[in-house]
């Protein structure tokens, strides 16, 4: 079996966080990231209020948990969400011991939680596609919009979220020639990050980027998929981004 240095689908969101924590350039647009433990729980919610806390080789949002802390919170001050049921607890103590319980087998990690754009009162964050190219250069192919649920907290389109055009999401908050040179800016932001992991991981081909986007029209890595779905960019009315998307693939062997 190869090494994950060499393969082309690497599965540990800790191991993809720490290379990419490596890099003075985009450490700055990576959420705070810790290993599951009820200390670092404690402390992550006093400090940032809400986080997000997954499997470490989770895939599609399953079994990823949305937690709060409010301390004006008259039913409970620590509460998370997994699916569409919310539970809430009065003490650090009840709430480590339920998500101990509903969590499944296998690492977990605790991520800072970003208060996500909206669209239509529903959150949504960006999949900014990335691939190699056959003269060997990364470039950005393709960018879609996962809007949520509106009664779940993760936008995958396997967990019935929806995929919607970037520029339809983001039109509300940038217009006209800002909106293009933030596109643009997106397209940079997956270069760099594939730039970056090929140095530890060669056999990369592809990457698809989670970008979450806060009220600051900051974006934040939200975790690199390097076996992403091109099959979703066909949902786009612009049908060559997925040929191009298909085209790339086929070059480095993913489909005949």
């Amino acid at each position: 079996m190869k090494s994950s240095r060499h393969s082309r689908h690497v599965t540990s969101k800790w191991k993809k966080n720490a290379v990419l924590m490596q890099s003075s350039k985009l450490r700055a647009y990576l959420p705070e990231t810790r290993r599951f433990s009820k200390e670092h729980l404690s402390n992550m919610l006093m400090k940032h209020k809400m986080v997000y806390v997954k499997p470490v080789n989770g895939t599609w949002g399953n079994g990823v948990m949305r937690v709060e802390y409010r301390p004006h919170q008259r039913q409970g001050s620590y509460q998370f969400q997994l699916e569409k049921i919310v539970r809430s607890y009065g003490s650090i103590d009840e709430l480590y011991a339920s998500i101990k319980k509903h969590k499944f087998r296998g690492s977990y990690l605790i991520q800072q939680g970003i208060d996500l754009l909206k669209y239509d009162q529903r959150r949504f964050d960006l999949r900014v596609m990335v691939q190699r190219t056959p003269q060997k250069v990364w470039t950005t192919t393709g960018i879609i919009g996962r809007l949520a649920h509106p009664k779940k907290i993760v936008t995958n389109y396997h967990s019935d979220g929806k995929l919607v055009a970037a520029e339809k999401l983001l039109t509300p908050y940038l217009k006209g020639p800002r909106l293009k040179s933030y596109m643009s800016t997106l397209q940079d932001f997956g270069e760099d990050i594939a730039d970056h992991l090929k140095i530890t991981f060669p056999g990369l081909r592809e990457i698809g980027v989670d970008v979450a986007i806060d009220q600051k029209l900051r974006p934040w890595i939200l975790e690199v998929n390097t076996s992403p779905d091109p099959f979703i960019f066909r949902k786009l009315k612009d049908k060559s981004i997925f040929r191009t998307i298909m085209k790339y693939a086929r070059a480095y062997g993913k489909y005949k």
